[in-house]
């Protein structure tokens, strides 16, 4: 076989096929993370649990579950940004409000049935999507900061329940 046809045929492979390009573990990790992941899960499949790079990928393990964290705090933060506004501006409201609210709480709904140990995590999630919630609410309302509580003024069965309709009925 050609040389250019082996280069062609090995281009074809995967990088788990490809063990780092003979680039050491540690070095793949931060020169081609998409490599690097191949290579790991390529391992796992092969049981070479001796190969696996263990520390980074424990570090990557938790980042992933980090990331389903951030996704239900920012969907709360969305959710509660707008239940504020709802309260604090009436006169204001809106369809696209309503619209947020419910796509929010779908989001919320579908991430708790997801990962159900999160529920555990229900009240520090809250309270820090709350912060950046009034902090949203400020900015797009041009109302300060300490127009809005401190805490919370919603608990978790208004937060995922209570009615939003347009138009408003009040």
């Amino acid at each position: 076989m050609a040389k250019s046809a082996l280069v062609a045929k090995d281009r074809r492979k995967s990088p788990a096929d490809r063990p780092g390009n003979g680039r050491p573990t540690e070095t793949l990790h931060g020169a081609d993370f998409y490599a690097w992941t191949k290579l790991q899960s390529a391992h796992l499949r092969a049981g070479n649990v001796g190969a696996l790079d263990l520390l980074r990928l424990a570090e990557e393990i938790d980042e992933v579950g980090n990331g389903v964290y951030d996704k239900l705090e920012s969907a709360l933060t969305v959710l509660m940004q707008h239940m504020l506004k709802w309260d604090h501006q009436p006169n204001r409201r809106s369809r696209s409000w309503v619209n947020t609210i419910r796509e929010q709480r779908r989001r919320i709904s579908r991430l708790l049935r997801k990962n159900p140990s999160l529920k555990s995590e229900w009240d520090i999630l809250v309270t820090d999507a709350y912060d950046d919630a009034v902090d949203r609410a400020s900015s797009e309302t041009d109302l300060p900061t300490d127009t809005f509580p401190n805490e919370c003024p919603y608990d978790e069965d208004v937060i995922r329940n209570r009615a939003f309709e347009w138009p408003p009925t009040t």
